[in-house]
């Protein structure tokens, strides 16, 4: 059986990496006598629609064009911001006859006659909105400690003066900036280069490449 690992984490700094849930997800198609094709890896905020995610993207176009048989991944929540997102990604993976793992939740799409089984659609609808609800919560909970801190006197924001000029990200990211004008794709810069997608995403905006 032939399988790729797509992970992810919100942070796109080096404080979070997805060495873990590539580890955990290789350790098991070990034992569940997978091939793994390819790991995608990708770091961008949760709150990014799926569209935004160009990672995310290219791993399901891959599954589709290259025929692979499952999608691992850490949880649920890798696929989408939010339930209707997740569950049309999910449609999509069993049009296509592509099974999901999701480690987290020790769950699997579909049978081995690759149709849904029976409590699936009940399961990965449930699943999907209480992750949403829990994202919904933490940003409350965000929002009113900022107005808390608002109203007792606090600034939010950058301090004053600690904003990159485009002078000083043209010299910090000339590498990318290069690499953005010899034509390469973002994913293609960002491997190349060892910086985020996201980043380079935003670099290529801010400087029109």
């Amino acid at each position: 059986m032939r399988a790729i690992i797509y992970a992810r984490v919100s942070s796109t700094t080096d404080r979070q990496t997805t060495d873990r849930q590539v580890a955990d997800l290789k350790s098991y198609a070990e034992y569940a006598k997978m091939e793994i094709v390819k790991v995608f890896e990708e770091k961008v905020s949760g709150a990014k629609r799926n569209t935004e995610r160009p990672v995310l993207v290219e791993a399901l176009e891959f599954c589709r064009t290259e025929r692979i048989d499952m999608l691992l991944v850490s949880e649920l929540s890798r696929l989408g911001r939010n339930a209707f997102e997740v569950l049309e990604t999910v449609k999509g993976l069993v049009d296509d006859k592509i099974n999901l793992y999701m480690q987290k939740e020790k769950f699997t799409l579909l049978d081995d006659e690759k149709q849904p089984s029976m409590f699936a659609a009940i399961m990965l609808a449930t699943l999907s909105t209480c992750a949403q609800l829990e994202r919904e919560n933490i940003k409350f909970r965000l929002n009113s400690g900022r107005q808390q801190y608002i109203a007792k006197g606090g600034r939010l924001g950058r301090k004053e003066g600690s904003t990159k000029s485009v002078d000083k990200k043209r010299e910090e990211y000339k590498d990318v900036l290069k690499a953005l004008r010899q034509g390469l794709s973002v994913r293609q810069v960002a491997k190349l280069t060892d910086t985020s997608a996201s980043t380079v995403q935003r670099l290529k905006k801010e400087f029109k490449l």
